[in-house]
């Protein structure tokens, strides 16, 4: 399983997304808004989740909303904390 393919089946599973397929969430549409429908109570849970499953901490609203613009963008986050 990709690193892509495990944030989606953990945003699935952790934000209860039951209506959601990991095949129907694309990996540069936005996380919030139109794209996968999230909003700011999903922030501070994403934030949460990427620390409990990935190890990684979010520190400042700044890097979250760089983080949590895409799928793509949170795997290159997450892949550029863990090579620290």
């Amino acid at each position: 399983m990709t690193l892509k393919e495990k944030i989606k089946q953990t945003l699935i599973l952790e934000l209860n997304l039951e209506d959601v397929s990991q095949e129907e969430i694309q990996d540069d549409a936005p996380l919030f808004g139109e794209g996968l429908g999230l909003d700011s109570l999903d922030a501070v849970e994403l934030v949460v989740i990427v620390q409990k499953h990935f190890g990684v901490e979010i520190q400042n609203m700044e890097q979250g909303q760089q983080a949590f613009q895409s799928i793509n963008s949170l795997s290159e986050f997450i892949e550029g904390r863990n090579s620290q």
